[in-house]
């Protein structure tokens, strides 16, 4: 079983790395169709090897964006910090190990829709069964699905209200541009994260205020509650086996 799992381990790390620049291809020539068709008349001339692996390695740098704006890494990584925070923790633990967690977890979230996007565009491209223009819309197509099922439907007006885009506005579902998409999706996260974040805070502000109370009817107005709190709060939350109620949490929250 060790052995199986740490083969489909490897399979979807090399997945990811393979899928990651395709994602960054698919945000950068998502405005528009002009530019999809350059990469394709560039793609399709002689040396285009070199030109594909100078426009990947160009948007190799803009992938720590695209993994926060089109995954579940945003709403991850801002539930941790509010819950270091409610526990009164300083810096533990420490950033890499929450981004490394949040990581983690965004990659066995996202896993479905990577290997989705591999089989359906990654795969027929490289085989040279199909050309670049559709490839960008095969492999956009399972990301802007994903992200409309986490977007609500509030989001989705709002920036169709705004947009200047007058053809854009009667469009729904599959048929929105990603322009819209994406920001809707950002602004459904945060509002998610945030109120998982209020929720998290609940039951550990209970024990500072019961801790509070307690020292001021004993006379102790000078000890710091907090000093006092952070070993009862630390021990609730191994208590409860925290780590593991909050991913299950987090993941349940996209199924």
């Amino acid at each position: 079983m060790d052995k199986r799992t740490a083969e489909s381990s490897l399979t979807i790390k090399n997945h990811l790395i393979k899928i990651l620049p395709v994602i960054c291809l698919i945000f950068i020539l998502s405005s528009g169709q002009v530019h999809a068709t350059t990469i394709s008349d560039m793609l399709a001339g002689e040396g285009s090897d070199s030109i594909r692996i100078v426009i990947l390695m160009t948007l190799i740098a803009v992938i720590p964006s695209i993994l926060l704006m089109m995954t579940c890494f945003g709403r991850i990584i801002i539930v941790l910090s509010f819950l270091r925070n409610a526990l009164g923790l300083q810096q533990t633990p420490p950033n890499q190990i929450l981004v490394g967690l949040a990581l983690a977890t965004t990659l066995f979230i996202m896993s479905p829709v990577f290997s989705q996007i591999n089989e359906v565009a990654l795969q027929p491209y490289s085989a040279g069964t199909v050309d670049t223009q559709t490839f960008l819309t095969l492999a956009s197509d399972p990301m802007k699905e994903w992200m409309l099922k986490q977007t609500t439907s509030e989001d989705v007006n709002l920036f169709l209200s705004l947009s200047s885009d007058e053809n854009a506005q009667t469009l729904s579902g599959m048929d929105l541009p990603m322009t819209v998409v994406i920001p809707a999706f950002i602004i459904s996260e945060l509002k998610r994260a945030f109120l998982i974040g209020f929720l998290i805070y609940i039951p550990f502000m209970i024990i500072d205020m019961i801790v509070a109370s307690v020292l001021m009817s004993m006379g102790m107005m000078m000890l710091p509650p907090v000093m006092i709190s952070l070993p009862f709060k630390v021990m609730l939350f191994v208590v409860v086996d925290g780590w593991g109620l909050l991913i299950r949490t987090l993941v349940m929250t996209y199924n």
